[in-house]
């Protein structure tokens, strides 16, 4: 079974807590990530993801080049340690009901897991399960 450090976002992106909501949309549009990691100094304080700017932010209607993300970030992150199961990591998700996961080594966060994530490694699997029940292989080029 796969690890969550076989599958994570390795350097995770992050932003500042005085950073508004709008400059942590277009960070996280630009980074083409759905979360960022709050730092103030060295130190992790939350994160913020793009179901809080849609949920906490946006529906509030206040306005979002003023309001900054330490108003809305979820704090402590959740975490999971990278040498845990990629199920495991899908069973935290749903008790927890968050889509995004810091992952740590040591106790240190070395990167961020989301439901993204998780998809894209159960198609991986299934494919190649499927693959291998059909004894589909690779064709060999320049074979006959």
């Amino acid at each position: 079974m796969s690890t969550v450090s076989q599958i994570m976002a390795k350097r995770p992106k992050s932003i500042g807590p005085k950073t508004s909501i709008a400059s942590a949309a277009k960070a996280m549009r630009q980074a083409r990530v759905g979360s960022l990691l709050v730092k103030k100094g060295k130190q992790l304080t939350g994160i913020v993801t793009d179901t809080d700017i849609v949920r906490l932010a946006v529906a509030s209607g206040k306005p979002l080049g003023k309001l900054t993300v330490e108003k809305i970030m979820t704090t402590p992150i959740c975490t999971i340690e990278g040498s845990q199961t990629v199920d495991d990591a899908q069973d935290m998700m749903a008790e927890l009901g968050v889509r995004h996961l810091g992952v740590t080594k040591n106790g240190e966060i070395v990167g961020i897991v989301s439901v993204r994530d998780l998809l894209l490694h159960y198609k991986r699997y299934a494919q190649s399960k499927i693959s291998q029940e059909m004894g589909y292989s690779e064709p060999k080029i320049g074979q006959d």
